[in-house]
């Protein structure tokens, strides 16, 4: 068991918590019961289990490399305010090829809690993937894992260059939609193309002017109230949703 915070194993799952450990490693750092489960179901390769110690498992858990620690240990190494005294150690994944007709492409959002709902509401809504422009926060930010609520291991997410993306998808027969509001058609006066490719933006900014231009269609959804706008997840669901109506 291991109880001292200098043990050298524990600073190496520490420095998971930084990009630059995560992709040094090509690991990253999840918590609690439900996330380990879901990388488990969904056959995402589990490095190691962590368990506090006097923490019930379930049986599946030996089929791993578990290493029990102390209290202390576990506290240091969680970034939840009530650690559940799982964690676990998972190894990245290649992205899947896309078999499918919907994709999200999602330039310059930086709020870890927004990109997490975006994807959670992607796979509720049934996108077949979802594609990160440059300038996107990273998928493995502990926050963007726990608001994914374990979706991110359900769809396929890649990291991409929209601008160069954009004219592939078209080349392959998707519809490129982008959400902004400056000459924009209401989205739910649309048709849906059999393949559709959805942009939605950063939180304040919106998408990137030369990205919009690439669109075939820019998309806006209607503000009833005094509201200026959506939170860019809420918006993202209505559009996402609307789609695969």
């Amino acid at each position: 068991m291991i109880t001292s915070v200098q043990n050298e194993k524990v600073k190496q799952w520490n420095k998971l918590h930084k990009r630059k450990g995560r992709t040094k490693s090509g690991t990253f750092f999840i918590e609690g019961f439900h996330l380990v489960e879901e990388a488990h179901k969904s056959e995402w390769e589990i490095v190691e289990i962590i368990v506090q110690k006097d923490t019930h498992y379930p049986d599946w858990f030996d089929d791993y490399m578990v290493t029990v620690v102390g209290e202390k240990v576990l506290q240091y190494i969680a970034r939840t305010e009530t650690p559940q005294g799982v964690s676990a150690i998972i190894k990245m994944k290649e992205p899947k090829a896309i078999m499918g007709n919907s994709i999200l492409l999602i330039d310059s959002i930086q709020d870890p809690g927004n990109l997490g709902t975006v994807i959670r509401t992607a796979d509720a809504a049934g996108f077949d993937a979802v594609m990160l422009g440059d300038n996107t926060v990273d998928m493995y930010n502990d926050k963007v894992i726990r608001s994914t609520q374990g979706s991110l291991f359900h769809l396929s997410i890649s990291q991409v260059n929209i601008k160069e993306k954009i004219p592939q998808l078209k080349t392959e027969g998707f519809s490129v939609w982008a959400s902004a509001l400056s000459n924009a058609r209401q989205f739910n006066k649309l048709e849906v193309p059999e393949k559709t490719a959805l942009i939605i933006g950063n939180e304040g900014a919106g998408i990137q002017s030369e990205i919009v231009d690439l669109a075939d269609i820019v998309v806006k959804i209607p503000i009833y109230g005094e509201a200026e706008s959506l939170n860019v997840s809420v918006a993202a669901g209505i559009l996402m949703y609307y789609i695969k109506m």
